[in-house]
């Protein structure tokens, strides 16, 4: 698939702003973070977990225990993804049972992502309770799925591509819309 850039919809200054607002929102949502837990989808969610959780720190002076999950074999679409799918590891080193979890993802958008995510971490323990964090909010629900922190809700189309860039992956930080070009 083709994509041709439409928009820049948040600059590397936008997205650490919004996942500012999210940590303070984390932090006044609870009133303790001693039984919170920030755990990230692979791949991107799991780097925005990783700055999610240093704010967090910053702010707090305490560090919420930080996951990466990898949700590849729980995907309803396995099949049409690869033929030999790459498999990560997940990264949780902590007990989950009881705690509240911050499942953190880049874009949310059928919401079917997320349910892989949850049947994963139940596959790894009995969380007290799970919220998630979204950096970019799409819409198109497939599933009855909605964030509790939203970094930026961005209308689209079914023709439209909301690509994340982050640093870490991709040597800069920007979220850009796309549309599919035709083939």
């Amino acid at each position: 698939m083709t994509l041709k850039e439409k928009s820049r919809v948040m600059d590397k200054d936008a997205i650490d702003k919004a996942l500012e607002r999210i940590a303070h929102e984390i932090i006044e949502h609870f009133d303790s973070l001693d039984n919170v837990a920030i755990i990230g989808i692979k791949n991107r969610g799991a780097h925005l977990a990783v700055r999610l959780v240093s704010k967090i720190a910053r702010i707090t002076k305490k560090s919420p225990p930080l996951g990466a999950l990898d949700i590849t074999l729980y995907r309803d679409d396995l099949t049409q993804v690869s033929e030999q799918p790459v498999v990560h590891a997940t990264e949780i080193d902590f007990n989950i049972d009881g705690m509240d979890i911050v499942l953190v993802d880049d874009v949310l958008f059928t919401g079917r992502t997320i349910r892989s995510a949850l049947d994963a971490l139940v596959d790894l323990g009995r969380p007290g309770r799970i919220q998630l964090a979204a950096l970019i909010d799409r819409g198109h629900r497939e599933l009855p799925i909605r964030a509790d922190y939203v970094g930026k809700n961005v209308p689209t189309s079914a023709d439209e591509v909301v690509e994340v860039k982050l640093s870490e992956v991709d040597g800069k930080d920007e979220v850009v819309l796309c549309e599919k070009a035709p083939s």
